[in-house]
């Protein structure tokens, strides 16, 4: 614990030095650090999906001086400190575990949820999905809702009528397709996404981590397809489809 606590007063006080001594640091707001800061989240994202601990530990580093920034400003300020920042997170996850600190009783993670949601709402949230922001990504927001309003119930019994929804929803897409109205087609196709996202959620994966691994998969598969048509002397765009197939089959042979 010791040296944990030497380390954490290392990087305040060089924090201190930069914010005092550093023309860059020191022109820093809350707002100037806001887009840095969601970089910093997706590239630890990125080192979280590649598994790579040396790159997530790089990463975190680099997340956990932004929350110490935006914490020196406030305090600048005279609005708050890291030391406030602390306590009231202490505070709140002593408040949301009366099953460790209290006399409440949850057994499983779901008891644990479900009573998470109710404190939540008695502290003045006016809705379960209060909690969710506005500005996440659609499908990770999605993701959430989902999460959320299960806890409190709002839930299929089981995966097969969580499939059979998804299919209730490719069939109206394709109803809304043949009849080429546009906004009846991007709703149902919303519609589909958010049952899949649903459906993934049943299959306990992350669906924002399964596309983004397509992505990464069709990145690698299509920069080999761009480098073997290079080695052969050909020009992509002279290539038929069944062409570019081939070599896309290669390479998924090489597991890439």
């Amino acid at each position: 614990m010791e040296e944990k606590l030497k380390a954490f007063e290392r990087l305040l006080n060089i924090l201190d030095d930069l914010r005092e001594k550093c023309p860059w640091d020191k022109k820093q707001t809350i707002e100037s650090l806001r887009n840095l800061s969601i970089e910093e989240i997706y590239e630890l994202n990125a080192a979280i999906l590649n598994k790579d601990f040396d790159n997530i530990k790089e990463e975190l580093g680099d997340v956990f001086l932004h929350l110490l920034f935006y914490s020196k400003i406030a305090d600048e300020q005279k609005h708050f400190n890291v030391a406030d920042v602390l306590n009231a997170q202490c505070e709140k996850l002593i408040h949301r575990h009366p099953h460790i600190y209290g006399d409440v009783k949850a057994e499983t993670e779901e008891e644990v949820l479900r009573n998470w949601e109710k404190l939540k709402l008695k502290e003045g949230k006016k809705s379960v999905l209060a909690g969710v922001p506005d500005a996440l990504p659609s499908i990770n927001k999605a993701f959430r809702m989902q999460e959320k309003t299960a806890k409190i119930g709002f839930e299929w019994e089981n995966i097969a009528q969580v499939w059979s929804k998804v299919e209730e929803e490719k069939l109206e897409l394709e109803e809304a397709v043949l009849s080429e109205k546009k906004d009846d087609i991007e709703d149902e196709f919303g519609d589909l996404i958010f049952a899949l996202i649903n459906y993934a959620r049943f299959l306990k994966i992350d669906p924002e981590a399964a596309l983004e691994k397509t992505n990464i998969k069709f990145k690698k598969r299509f920069e080999f397809i761009e480098n073997r048509a290079s080695e052969l002397n050909l020009q992509l765009e002279n290539m038929s489809l069944e062409e570019m197939d081939t070599i896309w089959n290669e390479a998924k042979t090489k597991k890439l």
